[in-house]
């Protein structure tokens, strides 16, 4: 737990990214905790399609709601649910002792509602009450139709974990609307002292698809020291987006604005880092841990980068502060080879909205199998 602990002094958070029953019973989940220093949980359609659809950690469940419930989809949420509950109450001690800053345990709206304003309030309405505790996070993406929902979830008073972001225009959008909201909160005297949030900045995928332009559109056809420079340019697209990500972080939360609302018990929306796992072998697995250490920031990591950070992961204090310069440069010879970053974005946008409704459809046909299977 020592390089964790060190982790947090430094300002950091290490959070897990999947959450299963079985490891809610089986007591790996409370070592985490107690023993390795865990400070909150992330869950997707993905991590349950994999948890509900094996095993039978959920039969005697499902058992007993299809005894009043039909619609599967409603089943699910049930099931969700409890997990989120569970998870929630062995984290309510991390919750208090850090005052509310950590401990969270985040679930997401339907995958299907990320363009879809109005329908995304009413889901994260409903599951916010249906958990019912305070260290819940509710996940919305930071879609253009979603950050309208994002304010008014937050002005509501709704703890919201921000998806999906991978440019820094989307960064700074869902910024504003949480600065926005805990100015409308304050202006009709409603508490701010409770309310947080986390900005996801998904990574890995970031590099995959530069990665990939470069290698098939780019580099081919440039010659001598252009092609050098693409070739440079390989792996440090994701990088570089978090380390200015972070620069405009520290800018927005501070200044007349922010020290206003920090005076009325505000936190700050702190950045998470997302999609942690390497995608790419010839890349280190700690790749997108040892670089992004930095103040008021979360790294949420699959188990096998948390064991690899463990083993031989090195730890140095603001490491996202550094190189700064070079992460401006990456963009500018990004954008001189042809890379048009905008469109890269919108395109993981798009890919990463496919990717969580892709696993939310088989989950509730897995799980509509089992019912049926059940009521046989």
């Amino acid at each position: 737990m020592d390089k964790y602990r060190t982790l947090l002094e430094y300002g950091q958070s290490y959070w897990l990214d999947n959450l299963s029953r079985e490891m809610i019973t089986n007591g790996e989940l409370k070592k985490r905790i107690e023993k390795e220093g865990l400070r909150g949980i992330t869950s997707n359609p993905k991590i349950f399609h994999g948890a509900i659809s094996k095993g039978d950690f959920y039969d005697d469940q499902i058992k007993d709601l299809i005894k009043s419930i039909d619609e599967v989809g409603v089943i699910y949420e049930n099931l969700a649910v409890k997990d989120i509950q569970d998870a929630c109450d062995m984290l309510k001690g991390v919750y208090d002792s850090s005052d509310g800053v950590d401990g969270f345990v985040s679930l997401e709206v339907s995958p299907h509602l990320a363009r879809e304003t109005d329908e995304t309030m009413e889901e994260a309405r409903r599951l916010f009450n249906e958990v019912d505790r305070p260290n819940c996070f509710i996940k919305i993406p930071g879609t253009k139709e979603g950050v309208p929902a994002i304010e008014e979830m937050l002005y509501e008073g709704i703890n919201i974990n921000i998806t999906l972001l991978f440019s820094i225009d989307s960064y700074e959008a869902v910024a504003e609307a949480y600065l926005n909201a805990l100015e409308r909160r304050i202006n009709e005297n409603k508490p701010i002292d409770k309310l947080r949030s986390v900005a996801s900045f998904f990574l890995s995928r970031i590099d995959v698809l530069v990665d990939q332009q470069l290698k098939e559109e780019i580099i081919p056809d440039l010659k001598n020291e252009q092609q050098l420079i693409a070739n440079n340019l390989l792996g440090e697209s994701a990088i570089a987006s978090a380390k200015i990500a972070y620069k405009r972080f520290k800018e927005i939360f501070s200044g007349e604005r922010w020290e206003k609302l920090k005076a009325a018990g505000a936190k700050v929306q702190r950045p998470l880092w997302a999609s942690t796992s390497n995608k790419n072998e010839a890349y280190s697995a700690t790749r997108y841990v040892e670089p992004l250490i930095g103040k008021d920031t979360v790294n949420t990591m699959p188990g096998e980068t948390i064991e690899a950070y463990r083993e031989y992961g090195k730890i140095e204090k603001d490491t996202i502060d550094r190189d700064l310069e070079h992460a401006f440069k990456v963009f500018e010879d990004l954008r001189k080879s042809g890379v048009d970053m905008g469109q890269v974005t919108s395109q993981l946008v798009e890919e990463g909205i496919q990717k969580f409704i892709d696993p939310f459809d088989k989950l509730l046909g897995a799980l509509e199998e089992k019912v049926n299977k059940m009521k046989q």
